[in-house]
């Protein structure tokens, strides 16, 4: 194959609704896959160009010309895609210049098909597809793919004729069978319809639907374009046919929990006895599935038993993860052996009171010292890799205005790593250690007195009430949420995580709708979660243009404020979508089936 000469392979679904799919940006898991990095943004300004005579057109191409940070590109892809759910299309790439007249673009195969298709003819532009892509890429053992939510705007004659929102799915390197199986996930998603059509073909729609209202010389000049172009864009859109070819696609099972549905009342989980597609996945999903998040907890257990299998459970996975947080090489590392900490430290609160106070008080305090540590690099990683992200969408020169904020951040990092290392190699933390591995092979020897036989002390008799507890917790939060401001939603962050770790400590012994509440639970946490990354990032570029008002270039003021201003909008974005996620943990349908998740104690 040519260089610059590669097969798209991708899925395409439409959003309903706005806000639809966000939980997908933040699922803990979907299908097969999980997520690696963080979510991240770039504005996406797409020219689809053609000579007069629409020569690329009728040759089976559409042009598209796109800045990106290692310059302008275009990509010829082929107009024809491939059948099934999973479309294949030709798709040839080369640098351009940015200029129209590809005699003057670097050589590439790209130009040279433009070339001998259109002669030394300049092009010209057809419309232009303006996207807000919000990126995750995700993985399954050797397969990598990229997940994009794009908030779609679509411009002719200067003006913006629709907009629309679609999730993707594109392959990027290894093995398709786990997008087929991704697919089985997606469908079972009312709110997303799935899609054959490319965004051009979307666009020409909308161009001919206002057509009419355009220049005389546009109408004459798409009036001339080949039917090949427009016999794909038929006035009336079709719905792709779900029913596709078995031999297209080989059935498969979805094999973990799709996010819920944020849909208020009228998606409630159904009960046991009503086993639908989406339950079937979640049963075999986080909650229980070996090497996840099983922790082996049944519901003859005692609360102290439940806990000490929470703690070893973490504790392992902390210990995993130590050498690669030491090295360096992988944020991933120190991100998962963050995560046991906090993992570790909920523990202590769901299961609060199962332990003799004085034999927990020295190891809860050298763990929440470890936790901040941690803590402090991670946030860190998370403002440097969505600047990062945001940064790979401008200009050149841009890209180095915002490089004192991200100098900043470097720098802040740096301290906050060699105090972790200095933590970690300090004769406190081998110390933590060691107690840590005697408190867990002491078992009941630790655990508290029980008062009297009857006294509740195994999980059958407590956790219903823990998890009701930190539910009450939550949707107190009803009374002022319409007003909410930031502070008080990053409250309701905080109390939603601690409903989540109930309901995932416990949900071996819940009933068959826990995976779904675990799921929609998250699905909150994590976009509150998003919400504050989005104000952190605001403020502390606040902070930056003020503390350092004279001492920034015109160009580094500007495109800091630039940024500032971008997390801004996606702080707004946020608490526009919020809602409907709020709504399916708040509401009736969610405490119903979150009362038959405990009945099975």
């Amino acid at each position: 194959m040519a260089a610059g000469h590669k097969i798209e392979i991708e899925m395409k679904f439409e959003v309903a609704a706005p806000g639809g799919g966000d939980r997908y940006l933040v699922a803990p898991e979907l299908g097969p896959f999980t997520p690696s990095g963080p979510v991240s943004s770039i504005r996406v300004e797409d020219r689809y160009v053609d000579s007069a005579d629409w020569a690329l057109a009728r040759a089976g191409f559409a042009a598209r010309m796109r800045k990106t940070s290692r310059g302008s590109e275009i990509s010829l892809k082929a107009l024809n895609t491939s059948g099934g759910r999973l479309q294949r299309r030709e798709e040839i790439e080369g640098p351009t210049d940015a200029h129209l007249n590809p005699r003057d673009w670097p050589a590439s195969h790209a130009r040279n098909v433009v070339l001998e298709l259109c002669g030394d003819e300049t092009l010209v532009e057809m419309l232009t597809i303006r996207q807000l892509r919000r990126l995750r890429t995700l993985k399954a053992g050797g397969t990598r793919a990229e997940l994009s939510l794009d908030e779609v705007e679509i411009v002719g004659d200067g003006r913006v004729l629709e907009g629309f929102e679609e999730l993707e799915v594109e392959l990027k390197r290894g093995d398709e069978a786990p997008l087929q199986k991704l697919l089985a996930v997606f469908d079972g998603d009312d709110g997303l319809r799935a899609v054959s059509e490319s965004k051009l073909v979307h666009a020409i729609r909308a161009m001919r639907s206002a057509m009419a209202s355009m220049p005389p010389e546009l109408q004459r000049h798409w009036l001339a374009a080949p039917a090949a172009l427009l016999d794909g864009a038929p006035e009336s859109p079709s719905a792709a046919d779900p029913a596709a070819d078995p031999a297209d696609e080989p059935a498969a099972a979805p094999v973990a929990a799709p996010v819920a549905a944020p849909e208020a009342e009228a998606d409630e989980p159904a009960p046991s006895g009503d086993a639908t597609r989406d339950e079937t996945a979640a049963s075999s999903g986080a909650l229980g599935k070996p090497g996840s998040r099983s922790v082996g907890i049944v519901a003859e257990d005692s609360m102290p038993e439940a806990a000490r299998k929470v703690l070893q459970l973490h504790f392992s996975r902390m210990q995993r993860r130590e050498a690669g947080t030491r090295t360096g090489s992988d944020t991933e590392e120190l991100h998962d052996m963050r995560v046991a900490t906090r993992r570790m430290r909920a523990a202590w609160r769901v299961f609060y009171g199962a332990f003799k106070a004085g034999k927990t008080k020295k190891i809860r305090r050298h763990l929440e010292t470890i936790a901040d540590r941690l803590g402090a690099v991670r946030d860190l990683d998370v403002l440097m890799q969505g600047l990062e992200a945001y940064r790979l969408g401008l200009d050149e020169d841009q890209q180095t205005g915002v490089e004192p904020l991200l100098s900043l951040w470097r720098r802040q990092r740096a301290s906050a790593r060699n105090q972790l290392i200095g933590e970690l190699d300090s004769e406190r933390y081998a110390s933590f250690v060691e107690e840590m591995e005697v408190f867990l092979d002491a078992g009941a020897h630790a655990a508290a007195a029980v008062a009297t036989p009857t006294a509740p002390h195994r999980v059958r008799d407590r956790a219903a009430s823990e998890i009701w507890a930190s539910y009450e917790a939550v949707r107190a939060y009803e009374l002022v949420f319409p007003w909410a401001d930031l502070e008080t939603l990053h409250d309701l962050r905080i109390a939603t995580k601690w409903l989540r770790y109930a309901l995932e400590f416990f949900g071996e012994t819940l009933g068959p709708d826990a995976p779904r509440l675990l799921a929609r639970v998250v699905a909150l946490q994590d976009h509150l979660g998003c919400l504050h990354d989005a104000d952190v990032a605001t403020k502390l570029s606040r902070d930056l243009l003020v503390a350092r008002a004279g001492e920034l270039s015109e160009l580094e003021a500007a495109a800091i404020g630039a940024y500032l201003r971008s997390r801004e909008r996606e702080v707004a974005r946020l608490r526009r979508t919020l809602s409907p996620i709020w709504r399916a943990v708040s509401g009736a349908p969610f405490r119903r089936a979150l009362g038959r998740a405990t009945a099975a104690l």
